[in-house]
């Protein structure tokens, strides 16, 4: 059995901001010309992304926010939901592909298909609130896919894992309180949202890092404060908000870490995962902008979710 799915979509390519802005269709094409060049492309089991459906959406986003998002949709040029965040005519369906993607690997997942699953979908997710879009996402992907794996799959304990350089506060909006859902995250603080820090909820593990942190830091956190509270929980499935823009290569932010950072906290969550998780793993793409550094780094990560 192939271990790993790949899902991704052709309409999360259309989905432009424009000619200057770093959240661009190149970071599908980047990932995808250097899993050829490395000769993965044949390791893995491919599926197009499905369109969410209204209900599978409604579990994390209030209607009014679905509504408002669909309205605005243009027909023609971009239009600016805040300085950051712009829709052109395919964004609609490119977000309703990229949180459809989530649903599709915790399906696969679930049905024991494959043991886990990457979602190369674009726009991303994690700065999506329940009623807001900001930080180039619309809708959170990584919530609608654990609101799933919760709410159709009828799991008890889902842990989201964001080691994202920015702050996941659409998903801590979605799920703070919620004693089925562990968060646990890293992010480069003080830095944009500029959230995660003021009295988070008992189920959200937040460890902010400063600039300049390295693998090595990063690497303690992940062993001395993450991986006891993920083992206390015992989570039924693992889902990650695979970000890659604390690459060192990488301008957006101003952490150090490298792909072999980034395979070694996916070994971490794969035992993890064997551990309690029956080996279920969902990983969706978030941020990384520096395209080498983007392509090398999802490589790095889907070769250990693969074992190749």
């Amino acid at each position: 059995m192939t271990s790993t799915a790949f899902i991704t979509h052709r309409d999360c390519q259309l989905h432009d901001m424009g000619s200057y802005h770093p959240e661009a269709p190149e970071r599908l094409n980047a990932i995808n010309d250097h899993m050829i060049a490395q000769g993965l492309d044949s390791y893995f089991v491919y599926h197009d992304a499905p369109l969410v459906t209204f209900q599978q959406l409604h579990r994390v986003h209030t209607a009014a926010h679905l509504e408002r998002l669909k309205r605005a949709s243009p027909e023609l040029g971009i239009v600016h939901l805040d300085p950051d965040t712009a829709m052109n005519r395919h964004t609609w369906q490119a977000a309703l592909r990229a949180a459809g993607a989530g649903i599709k690997a915790v399906d696969l997942v679930m049905a024991g298909e494959v043991e886990n699953a990457f979602c190369a979908v674009r726009p991303p997710g994690h700065h999506a609130e329940r009623a807001a879009a900001m930080g180039f996402c619309f809708f959170n992907n990584i919530a609608v896919a654990a609101a799933h794996a919760l709410g159709a799959h009828h799991l008890s304990r889902v842990a989201i894992v964001d080691f994202d350089v920015h702050h996941g506060n659409g998903t801590e909006d979605c799920f703070k309180g919620d004693p089925r859902v562990l968060m646990v995250g890293t992010f480069q603080h003080p830095f944009y949202p500029y959230s995660g820090t003021e009295h988070p909820a008992f189920n959200m593990l937040n460890v902010p890092l400063s600039r300049g942190t390295d693998g090595e830091e990063f690497r303690n956190v992940v062993s001395d404060i993450w991986m006891p509270r993920l083992r206390e929980f015992q989570p039924e499935m693992i889902l990650i908000s695979a970000g890659f823009d604390g690459h060192y290569e990488d301008e957006m932010g101003g952490l150090k870490l490298l792909e072999k950072d980034y395979a070694w906290v996916t070994v971490q969550l794969k035992q993890l995962a064997e551990e309690f998780a029956q080996k279920r793993i969902v990983s969706i793409l978030e941020g990384g902008y520096s395209l080498s550094a983007l392509a090398r780094s999802v490589v790095a990560h889907i070769r250990v979710l693969a074992e190749i």
